[in-house]
């Protein structure tokens, strides 16, 4: 036989490992038992220390979960990605609109606009949330403007904000 090979010594040798290995192991799975059982919980916790996900996977999922209706998901998710990505907050104030939580929308889209003055969809959407709100419309008019300047490629939809700013204006005057 080769000399890697071990050989049991003759005799009832499996009995005396099993023995060996009871008198060894069996008191700390007891104690381990025991420290399960007093601590109330029959799992330990895991806590995760580094976060799994890139900010730009948690605005991912925050769009995911605002598509099928989950605001509060996505809310968290948004929260999470505006550590890094101070555009998140965009999408924050996105959610706090659709929730009619206005003074929230708000102070999210003004934040955007402070961390990244030269973000056109936060211009526009703060325009868009004044006109629904039916104030500050002067304000909302020079943030239309603003936008439509920032971002030529999307001036049919800012222009469209600014034309129903304009319109309540003039209703208001009448």
């Amino acid at each position: 036989m080769g000399k890697d090979k071990i050989l049991d010594p003759p005799g009832n040798s499996s009995m005396i490992r099993i023995q060996s290995f009871k008198k060894k192991f069996c008191p700390l799975g007891i104690a381990l038992c025991t420290l399960l059982l007093l601590s109330g919980c029959a799992f330990p916790r895991i806590i995760i220390l580094k976060d799994p996900l890139t900010p730009e996977e948690h605005l991912n999922l925050g769009v995911a979960y605002e598509k099928q209706g989950e605001l509060d998901a996505a809310l968290k998710e948004y929260k999470l990605a505006a550590k890094k990505i101070p555009g998140a907050y965009l999408y924050i104030g996105n959610v706090h609109f659709l929730k009619k939580e206005w003074d929230e929308a708000e102070r999210n889209y003004q934040k955007v606009i402070s961390q990244e003055p030269q973000n056109a969809d936060a211009a526009n959407n703060l325009a868009w949330l004044y006109y629904t709100k039916k104030e500050n419309l002067d304000q909302a008019e020079t943030l239309a403007r603003k936008a439509i300047e920032l971002n030529p490629a999307k001036e049919k939809i800012y222009r469209d904000t600014l034309e129903k700013i304009l319109q309540e204006k003039k209703a208001g005057k009448l």
